[in-house]
């Protein structure tokens, strides 16, 4: 058994695996933050539009990733065992689970008018929101085989290439949109559709830098070839976890859907206010979220030998450093707000002083749940390296539906908080899952897997 290692090492080795994944993922927000703020330039209404399908896409998106995020775990624990055939067998399963998911959810974007009007948004966001997503659905299907092939490759903690290719894809979507936006270039001004067609080409662009890697680099494990064939018991296997994961990211990713909806209820300029706050949240839980893929990556290794000290040391340090960064993150909302939302509007924009005005008050309440928003995505992490995945699931729809959703409603309108009042419910309902997830770990699972460990 390996040596339990010290809170120094951990340290050290979670920053060697989780930066290149923090990087990729801010990489790869950068892709819609750059969304964000050209469109914001171009207009807030075609701002608020996005916002709204961007986060329609995100939901069914995120929602399909669960297969992604299974493999990671499984790659893991069979890297540990030095089981390559097994490793195939999940990543290609893995393949197929997301192209399946993909051809179900593709006509509900681009067909997607009808979905936003029954949400209650005004016509003119509706239009353009549909507008977008009739293009940017073709681009599901290259996003969801990315995601399997990177969490194959994490796996395998080969995590610089991941952020490589991220990075490659970001200025790839800053080139296609400053052209197709604005009609720069001798490109078409094509406004939304603009934006949307550049997520469809970086989505495309990286699943073919990510397939030439794994083919040249990795040819040992021959993931294409035969790509066709059926593994039935492998992709059961893959189901199973992948399923409930998510569930459980379809639970919190629609927490957020759901706050956007409401701030559309509240009108075009609050929900423009509430994409700038959600895409400022996004780009600092990204670290949270690299530092969660490393814990999943070294939990399944961990499982794979065993090795339940191991364990419970590397999770009390990912949870440290999550708190850390949550710290320096609450601290630079609250003192920048306006710095921070003014790099998202042009300063001959109408509506920019209403703009700043809701949005420093709700970036206020976003620093402040960034503490429980780190704390519950690290636990999250940790168990789905052990593959707990069920539990964690009817803990994520009880905290983000059952408490998260209806509080929202209550603070916003209610109580007549409004925008403040959305995000306090979002912040309530992640602060009970962290709570719930955080007990579920250290009281139920690794006290098992140390008795486990013991009987051999």
């Amino acid at each position: 058994m390996m040596k339990t290692m010290s809170i120094p090492a951990h340290t050290r080795a979670i920053a060697v695996l989780g930066l290149p994944l923090i990087g990729g993922h801010l990489a790869q927000m950068a892709i819609g933050v750059t969304d964000t703020v050209m469109l914001g330039w171009y207009g807030v209404e075609a701002l608020a539009a996005v916002t709204l399908a961007s986060t329609f896409f995100f939901v069914l998106f995120i929602c399909g990733s669960g297969f992604a995020s299974a493999v990671m775990p499984m790659v893991a624990s069979f890297h540990a065992e030095g089981d390559e055939t097994s490793i195939r067998r999940t990543t290609r399963m893995g393949l197929w689970l997301s192209f399946g998911f993909a051809l179900l959810v593709m006509p509900l974007m681009i067909n997607a008018a009808p979905i936003l009007r029954m949400m209650g948004q005004e016509e003119a966001v509706v239009t353009l929101g549909a507008e977008y997503l009739g293009i940017a659905g073709w681009g599901v299907m290259p996003a969801l085989f990315v995601m399997v092939l990177k969490s194959y490759l994490a796996a395998l903690e080969r995590t610089q290439v991941v952020l490589w290719i991220t990075v490659l894809a970001a200025i790839c979507n800053a080139l296609v949109n400053y052209a197709l936006i604005f009609g720069n270039w001798g490109a078409p001004e094509l406004g939304v559709a603009g934006a949307a067609i550049a997520s469809v080409t970086t989505q495309v662009i990286s699943l073919v830098g990510v397939v030439l890697y794994v083919r040249l680099v990795l040819p040992q494990h021959d993931l294409f070839r035969r790509l066709w064939g059926a593994d039935w018991d492998m992709l059961g296997r893959v189901f199973q976890l992948g399923w409930p994961i998510s569930i459980t990211l379809l639970s919190e990713v629609g927490l957020f859907a759901a706050s956007a909806v409401m701030m559309g209820w509240l009108g075009t300029v609050p929900l423009a206010a509430h994409g700038v706050a959600v895409q400022l949240a996004s780009i600092t839980f990204m670290v949270h979220l690299g530092l969660s893929n490393a814990g999943t990556v070294r939990a399944g290794n961990a499982f794979g030998r065993m090795d339940a000290p191991h364990l419970a040391r590397g999770a009390l340090v990912l949870t440290a450093m999550s708190l850390v960064f949550s710290i320096v993150t609450v601290a630079f909302f609250f003192l920048f707000p306006d710095f921070l939302i003014g790099i998202f509007i042009l300063e001959d924009e109408p509506a920019k002083v209403e703009i700043l005005q809701i949005g420093v008050g709700i970036l206020f309440m976003a620093g402040l749940f960034q503490l429980v928003d780190g704390t519950q995505v690290i636990a999250l992490g940790v168990l789905r390296g052990v593959h707990d995945t069920r539990m964690p699931m009817i803990y994520a729809a009880i905290s983000y539906w059952g408490i998260g959703v209806p509080m929202s409603y209550l603070l916003g309108f209610t109580f007549g908080f409004e925008g403040i009042g959305v995000w306090g419910g979002l912040g309530i309902g992640l602060g009970v899952a962290a709570i719930f997830l955080n007990l579920r770990f250290w009281r139920t699972v690794l006290p098992a897997m140390g008795q486990r460990q013991t009987a051999r």
